[in-house]
């Protein structure tokens, strides 16, 4: 079973966004349980958690169609003491909001060393976050976000990805979301057939699809190895339709969320649609 989303709404309450999703067509969804760009946010109502469970089951949303994104400002591998207890604090909060919501993944991007301390270093420190958060919490999976390797940026490989993991005390509430635009700009080659089998066989390889718990479907604005995160909507970009419709007909990426998280979500609808045409051949 293939779960096509985007990552929709949660304005006015985290209640709000199963109906935005399901409004678009969505068998999965993303969203922000709480406001991105703030450490903090005023606790969830029990009004809200209730009605965001009721919308879930009304609309047919299991936890494990729901892929959850942490704040943007949460940087576990900080190298500034200040900020990295700040992001450990802030990061076990969302994870104790998904276990109000019933959900059991936050997704995550791993951190940046800022040219402060090496790649290796920034990894230690963000495992030892992952360590301390999951100790303090419970049921919630851990899913790292690869990153395209812009600015000081970790995660851009897959053997990033695998050295936290390796680091992590608990593998059962560790897991990774792949991001289709990313990948490509970190140079992982998913254009062509051949490309794109030799992609997820390192994947396999490396990382194991055991490990995948969700996938940011976007096409990409800037060229193979270009080290630049810039999304675009599905067929417009540099990827083209070939390896989302790979994508669809791989039951290895089955009962899993896939997110669009592309610009327009004028078109999300439209795109999802298109997807799920796809799956179907």
């Amino acid at each position: 079973m293939k779960y096509i989303g985007a990552h929709v709404s949660a304005s006015g309450g985290v209640e709000n966004a199963p109906l935005n999703a399901h409004n678009i067509g969505a068998t999965a969804f993303a969203l922000f349980t709480k406001n991105q760009r703030q450490w903090f946010s005023p606790a969830l109502t029990e009004q809200s958690i209730a009605m965001f469970k009721a919308r879930c089951a009304e609309y047919g949303y299991t936890a494990a169609q729901i892929l959850p994104h942490d704040s943007y400002l949460i940087n576990l591998g900080s190298p500034e003491e200040e900020s990295l207890e700040k992001s450990r604090k802030s990061f076990i909060e969302e994870l104790h909001r998904c276990e109000l919501l019933g959900l059991d993944r936050l997704n995550f991007h791993p951190g940046s060393h800022l040219k402060k301390i090496s790649e290796e270093d920034c990894l230690k420190t963000i495992a030892e976050s992952i360590n301390i958060a999951l100790d303090k919490t419970h049921g919630v999976i851990a899913v790292l976000e690869n990153t395209a390797g812009q600015g000081t940026n970790v995660g851009y490989r897959f053997e990033h990805l695998r050295t936290i993991i390796d680091l992590v005390d608990d593998k059962s509430r560790v897991g990774v979301c792949i991001d289709t635009q990313h990948a490509f700009a970190a140079g992982y080659d998913l254009l062509s057939e051949v490309g794109f089998d030799e992609v997820w066989r390192h994947f396999d390889e490396v990382i194991g699809f055991e490990y995948l718990r969700g996938m940011h479907l976007n096409d990409s604005k800037k060229e193979l190895a270009s080290r630049v995160d810039r999304h675009e909507t599905l067929r417009n970009g540099l990827l083209g339709a070939s390896p989302f419709m790979r994508i669809m007909q791989d039951s290895r990426f089955d009962n899993i969320p896939l997110i669009l998280e592309t610009p327009d979500e004028s078109l999300w609808a439209e795109e999802i649609e298109w997807l799920k045409m796809n799956r179907e051949k």
